[in-house]
């Protein structure tokens, strides 16, 4: 009777063990989901400013319509991403997708000032000024948060590689997150804004 007993605390113990892990998981799993959540916050302010930049700019870009067309096209395409990403925070396509839409956003944007630096008027626009400032202190938000979003990501992956919680994670399917990377690295910086 007493080894009957043992065998069940044992037994016990391991469950209430493997609980934990599984508990664990699931702890690490919603952090790294909601600090993707603070990307998608800042991402949304991003693409809810683009359409006022390029309002604002339109004035003066007169024959640069194509510029225009693209940065409009560009946040298009993030908005679809981060939307897809939205979906699923983690799943690897759908990060792979919102890296390379707002990559081409930073770009597109890029470009934008860099005409801006040609038209004075556009460049001494109060609002303009006001609308580049805003963004450029959102792109450093959205570096922040993407670097809580992936530090959350890896230490949910290294729980799920790790030994015995392997096992729980592969039992229950827990899958490995992927982080938010971009892939041009001139692209980790802000756009560049300067008036001077």
């Amino acid at each position: 009777m007493t080894t009957l007993i043992v065998v069940l605390v044992i037994i016990a113990i391991i469950v209430v063990y493997f609980i934990a892990i599984y508990n664990a998981l699931v702890k690490a799993r919603n952090g790294y989901k909601n600090n993707f959540a603070q990307i998608d916050v800042q991402l949304t302010r991003r693409h809810d400013l683009i359409p006022n930049l390029v309002e604002t700019a339109k004035g003066y870009l007169q024959h640069e319509r194509g510029t225009l067309e693209a940065v409009t096209q560009a946040r298009n395409a993030a908005m679809s991403g981060l939307a897809e990403a939205k979906a699923n925070p983690g799943d690897a396509a759908a990060m792979q997708e919102l890296g390379r839409s707002e990559n081409m956003l930073t770009q597109t944007l890029g470009h934008l000032f860099a005409l801006q630096e040609a038209y004075p008027d556009l460049k001494a626009n109060q609002n303009m000024m006001q609308l580049s400032e805003e963004l450029t202190s959102t792109e450093n938000r959205i570096a922040f948060a993407r670097q809580a979003y992936n530090d959350s990501v890896m230490n949910y992956n290294n729980q799920c590689e790790t030994f015995p919680a392997s096992l729980v994670s592969g039992s229950f399917g827990f899958h490995p997150a992927e982080p938010l990377e971009l892939e041009n690295p001139a692209a980790r910086e802000a756009p560049k804004v300067s008036f001077g």
